[in-house]
Formats: C-alpha cells, sequence, structure tokens
C-alpha cells in the first residue's frame, strides 16, 4: 500500500527522461521534521524508510518524528522502529535452512488450511552458494577443478533442493557456485545504491525510487555499506520474516562518527587501516550501534579501502559501518559495470536527498565521535585469537611468546623442534601451516591484491621459496578478481609459490580449509604443537580455521605470502630475513616490498570495466556441472527421509492456529555454565564433524563413511545433525566441570551426576520433561550470525540464556526461536552467584512480560538455600513479545498468512 505521508514529503525525480516517485528529505524538514538535515547519513536512510512505509500501523506518524528527537537524545531513548529493507541477501549455509524453513511453512499453511502459494518472498531474494567450497586440492595447476569436483559431489542433495527452490518461489535467485563469495558479488553486482520497483499510487504505477537496504545471513553483509548500502547481517530466522514482509523490529541506534583526517602512508595496506579501526571501535563500545565514517580523510580512501572497513563490522562489534555516497561511489559504479542510467540516478537521488557527501559537506550530528588520523596507522596483524587483538607487525614475535606463556602455557618450549615422520623438515611451536589468501575482508580490494601478487613476483625473482610445511592457498572473492590477476601475469607469479587458485567461495576463514597433509596433522596432535596460520580473512577464533591450528593470525595478502615464504610467526618480519635468495643473501620483507605507485599502476592497467561486464554478463546460469543440476518442479518439496542434508524441521509440526499459552520456567537444570566471549561457533555447529561425537554417531547409523561427512555447514538443512552438534566445539569450556571447565560439549546431568555429551543430556532432560538454562558471560554469542546457535539452542530443550551481555545478532535469534535472553545486573556474574552447575533455577511471570521487563531468577541451590537474583528479560520490542508468544518468529508470520 501507498505511505500515508503525513509530511507531505511524497515527490518525482527526472532522470534522464525517466521520471521517479520518491519521499524527499528536505520536503519533510520542512513539513514538521525540523533539524533532520543535521542527521547522520545511515539514519537519514532509515528516516526515509519509514517516511515510504508509514501505515499507522507498523510505522506511525509518531515513529517517524521520533528522528527529530533522536538531535537530543542521539539514540539513548531506545524508541522502536519497523525498518523493511529493500532486499535480502544469503550465502549458502544460512540459505540452504531459510529455504528449508519456507518450505516447511508451504507444508504447514496446507495443514492449517491456507494456500502454499502465500509463502512466497515479497521483497528480492539473491542466495549465492559460496560456503562449500574446501581447499582439499592447493599448490598445483588442478587444485580449482578438483575442489569443484568434490564440492559437487559433496552437496548434490543441497543444490538439487537450491534448485528446486529457484524455481519453486517468486523473488528468489541463486548464483551458482564458483562466482563468488556473496559479499563481493553483492559490492560488484547486486547491489545498486539506489534500488526502484513498480509500485500502484492512486490508482497510477510509479517507479519508486528510495536507498539499496538490505538485511544478510552473513554477518559481513555489512560490507555493502562501503557502497553506502545500509545492511547488517541477520539470523535467517530474522531473514525469512524479512521475505515474508515482516519489518524488521529495531531500536533508533546510537551513532558513532568516526573522524578520519589524513592519508595512508608509504607501503600500508587497507588491512593494516581495517585491524587498527576494529581495535579502536571495539576498545570505544560500539555493540549495537551504527558507526558512521566522516572527515576529510574519507576522501583519500578508495571504495575498495571503505568496504574492508565496513566488511568487519562485526569484529568491531558495530551494527554497521556506513560511508555516504561520493563521488567514489559513482566512479565505482561505473567501472563494476552498473548501467549508465542508474549511476545517473544515484547521483541525482543522492544530491536531492541530502545524502551526497563532499569535502565542504558539514559534519552531521552524532551520538559520539572518535578519530583517527590515516598516516598513524602501522604494519599490523590481529592474533593469535580475536580479530581486535591488532599488534604491529614489529610485535608479533614477542606476542606469541607471551601468548605460548599465558594461553598455552608452554612459554619454556618456545624453541622446541620435533622430526616429521617420513619428510627433511622439522616443525615448532608457531611454525605457519596455512597461509590463505581467503575471500571475504580484502578480496574486494585490488590494491592487497595486486601487492600480493607483486611481492610474489619480486620473491620468485630473489629465488625465495615457500616453507615445505606450510599449505598455501588463493581463494578470490570473485572470478573478476582471477581475471586481473590472470590478466597482469602475477597469477604465474602467485603459482611459483603455490598460491594456487583453489576455488572462488568462503574457504579457510570459516574452516573450510581442507585436511593437512596427513604428517604435519600428526605431527602436530601427537607432539602437541602450537601450529600457527596466517590469513586475509576476519576471523581468527580458536578452533574455527583448522582442528589443528590454535594460533590463527589476520593479515593482509602480502603478508600472508610473506609468512608462507618465513615459515613461522616466530620470527620479526621487520628485522629478520625471509630467507636466503638465489643468491646466497639475505632478503628482507623490505626488498620486495612493492611500492604504492608500481601497485595502483597494476590497478590501472588491469582493473577495468570490461572485465566486470564480462564475468557478470550472465551470473545466474553457471557452470556445466550447476546447468547439470536436476531439480524437481513442484509447489511443495518431496522431501526424502533417507536424506542426511536435507530434514523436515519440526518447528510446526502439531501447530495449532492460536498459540498455547505462555508458561513460567520451573525447576529448570542448567545445561552450561560458560566464560566470556562465547561465539556463534562455540554454540553452533561448524567445521569438521567428528566421528566420536552425536552427530558423527548419528551419521553413520544412516550408513554414511566418516570419509563423507562432509561438515557442518552444508548439513544446515538437517537438524537431526545440527542439533547434535550444538554445543559440540572443540574449543568450548563448561565450567560445570571444574574451574576452568573441560574443552569440548560436555555436560553434567543431575540429579544423575553423570558426565555426558550437551546433546545427550539435553535429550535426557527432555524425556524427564525437565526445563533447561544456561549462564554465560560478556557477549555471549558474538562473530557470525549463526541462525543454528538459536535452533540448535531450542532443539535443546532450552528456555532461557542469562549471561552478562549479548551481541546483537544473538540475542534477537534466540528471541526469534522462543528462547528468552536475560541478562544478569551489572557487576554480578554466574560466579559471583557460586554457581556450580547444581542449581534449579524458575522465573515466573513469562506469560505477561513486557519489553526489558526487570524480573527474579529464583535459584534453588543444592543444600537447599534459595535466592533471588534480578534479571532483564532481554526480549526488547512489542514485536518480539508477539514472536515469543507464538514461539517463534515463523509461527506468528504462518499463524498471519493461514488466517
Amino acid at each position: 500500500m501507498a505511505s500515508l505521508d503525513s509530511f507531505k514529503a511524497r515527490k518525482t525525480l527526472d532522470v534522464g527522461g525517466k521520471s521517479y516517485t520518491y519521499y524527499s528529505l528536505p520536503d519533510a524538514e520542512k513539513n514538521g521534521l525540523p533539524g533532520i538535515s543535521k542527521l547522520p547519513f545511515s539514519m537519514k536512510v532509515l528516516l526515509e524508510n519509514l517516511l515510504r512505509n508509514e501505515d499507522g500501523r507498523s510505522v506511525t506518524k509518531a515513529d517517524i518524528e521520533n528522528f527529530v528527537g533522536w538531535l537530543d537524545d542521539k539514540g539513548k531513548a531506545g524508541k522502536e522502529i519497523g525498518f523493511r529493507p529493500a532486499r535480502v541477501l544469503m550465502q549458502d549455509f544460512t540459505g540452504v535452512p531459510a529455504v528449508v524453513d519456507l518450505a516447511a511453512m508451504r507444508d504447514g499453511v496446507k495443514a492449517l488450511g491456507g494456500d502454499a502459494q502465500k509463502i512466497n518472498p515479497l521483497v528480492p531474494v539473491d542466495l549465492v552458494i559460496d560456503h562449500s567450497v574446501i581447499v582439499d586440492e592447493f599448490g598445483t595447476p588442478k587444485a580449482l577443478a578438483q575442489n569443484v569436483e568434490l564440492e559437487y559431489e559433496r552437496n548434490a542433495e543441497r543444490y538439487k533442493f537450491l534448485k528446486w527452490g529457484q524455481g519453486a518461489f517468486d523473488n528468489f535467485r541463486v548464483v551458482p557456485p564458483g562466482t563468488g563469495i556473496c559479499h563481493q558479488v553483492n559490492l560488484e553486482y547486486l547491489a545498486q545504491t539506489v534500488w526502484t520497483r513498480s509500485e500502484t499510487i492512486d490508482g497510477t504505477e510509479v517507479e519508486v525510487a528510495y536507498p539499496d537496504t538490505v538485511v544478510g545471513t552473513d554477518s559481513h553483509t555489512t560490507m555493502v555499506n562501503g557502497l553506502a548500502v545500509l545492511g547488517w547481517g541477520v539470523g535467517g530466522i530474522e531473514a525469512e520474516a524479512a521475505m515474508l514482509g515482516q519489518p524488521q523490529s529495531m531500536l533508533l541506534p546510537e551513532v558513532i562518527g568516526f573522524k578520519l583526517t589524513g592519508a595512508l602512508k608509504e607501503g600500508i595496506t587497507a588491512t593494516d587501516l581495517v585491524l587498527t579501526v576494529t581495535q579502536m571501535l571495539r576498545k570505544k563500545g560500539v555493540v549495537g550501534k551504527f558507526v558512521e565514517f566522516f572527515g576529510p580523510g574519507l576522501y583519500n580512501l578508495t571504495l575498495a579501502d571503505r568496504a574492508t572497513i565496513a566488511n568487519m563490522g562485526p569484529e568491531y562489534g558495530a551494527t554497521c559501518g556506513f560511508f555516504p555516497v561520493d563521488a567514489e561511489t559513482l566512479d565505482y559504479l561505473t567501472t563494476t559495470g552498473r548501467k549508465a542510467e542508474r549511476i545517473a540516478l544515484v547521483d541525482a537521488y543522492s544530491k536531492a536527498q541530502g545524502l551526497f557527501a563532499t569535502r565542504e559537506t558539514a559534519d552531521p550530528v552524532f551520538t559520539d565521535t572518535l578519530e583517527l588520523d590515516l598516516s598513524t596507522v602501522q604494519p599490523s596483524m590481529a592474533g593469535p585469537k580475536r580479530p581486535e587483538g591488532r599488534v604491529d607487525l614489529s610485535a608479533v614475535k614477542a606476542g606469541f611468546a607471551a601468548a605460548m606463556e599465558s594461553d598455552y602455557k608452554k612459554g619454556g618450549e618456545l624453541s622446541r623442534r620435533v622430526e616429521v615422520e617420513g619428510e627433511d623438515f622439522d616443525l615448532g611451536h608457531g611454525d605457519v601451516v596455512i597461509a590463505a589468501i581467503t575471500s571475504c575482508t580484502n578480496t574486494s580490494n585490488p590494491s592487497v591484491l595486486m601487492a600480493a601478487g607483486l611481492l610474489a613476483r619480486n620473491a620468485v625473482a630473489k629465488g625465495l621459496k615457500v616453507k615445505p610445511w606450510v599449505k598455501t592457498s588463493l581463494a578470490p572473492g570473485s572470478q573478476v578478481v582471477a581475471e586481473y590477476l590472470a590478466k597482469s601475469g602475477l597469477q604465474t607469479d602467485l603459482d611459483k609459490l603455490g598460491f594456487n587458485l583453489v576455488g572462488f567461495g568462503c574457504t579457510t576463514c570459516i574452516g573450510n580449509s581442507g585436511p593437512l597433509p596427513a604428517p604435519i596433522s600428526k605431527t602436530i596432535n601427537d607432539k602437541g604443537l602450537i601450529a600457527g596460520a596466517v590469513i586475509s580473512g576476519n576471523r581468527n577464533f580458536e578452533g574455527r580455521v583448522s582442528p589443528d591450528v590454535q594460533a590463527n593470525y589476520l593479515a593482509s595478502p602480502p603478508l600472508v605470502v610473506a609468512y608462507a615464504l618465513a615459515g613461522s610467526v616466530q620470527m620479526d618480519l621487520t628485522t629478520q630475513p625471509l630467507g636466503q635468495g638465489s643468491d646466497g643473501k639475505d632478503v628482507y620483507l623490505k626488498d620486495i616490498w612493492p611500492s604504492n605507485k608500481e601497485i595502483q599502476s597494476f590497478i590501472q592497467q588491469n582493473v577495468t570495466r570490461a572485465i566486470f561486464e564480462a564475468k557478470y554478463a550472465d551470473v545466474f546460469k553457471g557452470d556445466a556441472h550447476w546447468q547439470a543440476v536436476n531439480a524437481p518442479q513442484s509447489e511443495t518439496y518431496a522431501w526424502d527421509d533417507d536424506s542426511t542434508y536435507v530434514q523436515n524441521p519440526p518447528y510446526f509440526q502439531g501447530m495449532h492456529q492460536k498459540p498455547d499459552a505462555i508458561g513460567d520456567i520451573k525447576g529448570a537444570r542448567i545445561l552450561g555454565l560458560f566464560g566470556d566471549k562465547i561465539t556463534t561457533d562455540h554454540i553452533s555447529p561448524a567445521g569438521s564433524i567428528k566421528a566420536a561425537s552425536p552427530a558423527g554417531a548419528y551419521l553413520t547409523e544412516h550408513g554414511v563413511a566418516v570419509a563423507d561427512f562432509n561438515q557442518y555447514g552444508t548439513r544446515r538443512g538437517n537438524h537431526e545433525v545440527m542439533m547434535r552438534g550444538t554445543f559440540a566445539n572443540i574449543r568450548i569450556r563448561n565450567h560445570m566441570l571444574g574451574p576452568n571447565g573441560r574443552e569440548g560439549g560436555y555436560t553434567i546431568h543431575y540429579p544423575s551426576k553423570e558426565e555426558l555429551p550437551i546433546y545427550d543430556a539435553a535429550m535426557k532432560y527432555k524425556q524427564e520433561k525437565v526445563p533447561l538454562v544456561i549462564f554465560a558471560g560478556v557477549e555471549y554469542g558474538n562473530g557470525s550470525s549463526r541462525d543454528w546457535a538459536a535452533k540448535g539452542t531450542n532443539l535443546l530443550g532450552v528456555k532461557a540464556v542469562i549471561a552478562q551481555s549479548f551481541e546483537r545478532i544473538h540475542r534477537s535469534n534466540l528471541v526469534g526461536m522462543g528462547v528468552v535472553p536475560f541478562t544478569l545486573q551489572e557487576g554480578t556474574s554466574w560466579a559471583s552467584l557460586d554457581l556450580k552447575g547444581d542449581e534449579m533455577v524458575t522465573i515466573h511471570g513469562l506469560a505477561n512480560v513486557k519489553p526489558r521487563q526487570m524480573m527474579e531468577a529464583e535459584i534453588t541451590y543444592a543444600d537447599g538455600t534459595v535466592k533471588k537474583v534480578p534479571i532483564l528479560c532481554r526480549i526488547d520490542t512489542l514485536d518480539e513479545i508477539d514472536y515469543f508468544k507464538n514461539a517463534g518468529i515463523l509461527q506468528y508470520v504462518l499463524r498471519g498468512l493461514a488466517a
């Protein structure tokens, strides 16, 4: 329906002989919204969204007026709005379960007597298959072809299902495997900065223009904010609701202005910059807030640099890191092959709306600000465990030594080396066994990729070689990258060092690093070595990159190549040689590091509009493998009971038109006592499936050979596998099992005191009809937007999670699955409450709970003592209350569509 347009903002804009309807922010300011021109650019995008969607119910006049109030309260008032993104972006790990849920909803609607065709995305949805390629083969010219073959062998069922979805659902497109990572395909092709759609207003069909906005099922959806597209990661649960026309319930955010001044010095990369920004913003504390970049330094950054910073929004904890439209935005749209009429529209629309930034633009009003002089950025890496753990390149060696002492308790072993059976080399702590130029953070950025190629060329010319224990790989973010590396001749030099193409997609950074050579893996594990990985990704959590590697470092692509040559993080690359050249002389990093001028020359010669136009000319067609996938054509999906990849989930089974009454949580047992910064990687199944795990046992029982287990990410369409893998991460520590906890997904069942895998204990409690709760520390659920971290929690029977604080996406996902998030009062923790895990927990009053209501947890200790603990219910909005009362957001939507 057309907007109520209380502020008389609807106007027309003529561009290139075509007329567009739009909702004018300057006119709205004149007609009752004084001062809104001073808002941050990102807030203006939100405001336009509400002006265009004002319906008196999900968006009211008062909601819009709150933007004027924001100029005074600067986001601290916590006003709720309903935001409708222009579109939804998915990758296949998170996309498969979302399409599974849509298919199940079609069955559910039919069961309630409704029309299955009502279950269709109402906004455009693009799913990019990019998370399933694994680096099995590497270091050979055949690596790409062999990895593609293996990918299709392993994922035939999933790809058949996705191809069915492409045919069954309207507004749903699939970008086939081998195209690139979703964020870069989004940046280079899908995103438009200004979106348009046909709409009927007052009986006339018009073309409406509005800012491109997006929510995505990958937390790094934030990357596209570099192109002035407001977007962030959500769980698959929220994404499905957005697809089905539900507004995204959110609070008007605080907006932190990040002022950039100066320019990067010679030899400093975008990766160095983003690691510095990440560290600064984590220290500042921006969880749940918008970050917006401004200042004169902004105009010294390429759009690719901006996208690199925007990508790591989840790492610095913000909802997004936004950059406004400016001349650089238009240049990028031109270079990447966008149509001339779209570029003209972006230019005209942004200027008409006050959304176009120049050096003369007045600074917006922000909640708070911080500042960085770009000239102060130093060569950097982050590790060995956290993306915000930035250190100067010169301090990496000392930092690893400190971690050996404090984290790994092996400080006296720094010089220890052990023989590798059957090889003519030995291994030691800190040896780099994985060096991966992997997708995501950097691969939108030609400057760091050209730098890697030029450094490789210079290293080859000097006669340097990669150490024999290093697994090298190059997985670009798109085929465009491979094309310009090949065109420039630099791929040849990368190949000579083993950085052959291994695939297009998200590989090492999400644990798709593939197995290490068996002798190396055996030596690491048998001898207890703390092996290292240096990757150009954005996540270096423990247990994520490889089960064999504990010390993981984030670095720029040229530094990835440099560490492959050096072979160890126990080296200071600023003072120690990488190795000896063919002339026997020491070669230092400074000897082979390319100049900025040389890098820019290669970019200008080789990164052209023609490449983008050619590579995206027929992007949905796919290669011969994809075209050979034979998918059924039907309204509902014919579930295969024997499939171990795709199963009909239980969320809608036995569901009635009216929801059951909400009851109190009575006599709940504690499933886990977890520490600080438990990531969604710890909670949600990810990486390889162990044969001895509950998920491995399930697959074995269903006739799947261990070699064919694949990984959790590819089996996200099967709830039976996923719930068994929830809380099964090899690095998670449950403090119910001793003061420091035991690594791995174990707990103690009470009152039997039996030590069990968490899944087995949860099923035992379910049989006993005992509800469960979890206690945790600060930033519970940080990391990727993994819907299974919430779905698995729900299916294990957990009714509430009581933590000191939550990461934004996971809190929302828990509510979306009917699990209540609670926070303890400041200064209170499960440790200060002296919890051991044998207590019982009761929470009254959930039937009539209000948003952000203070409640009490009644804790009964083993000795009979009862303590009442204040807790804050983190169901934050009225919409979330509705979701909770329906046992989840999908059930709420389904009941509405079936009515």
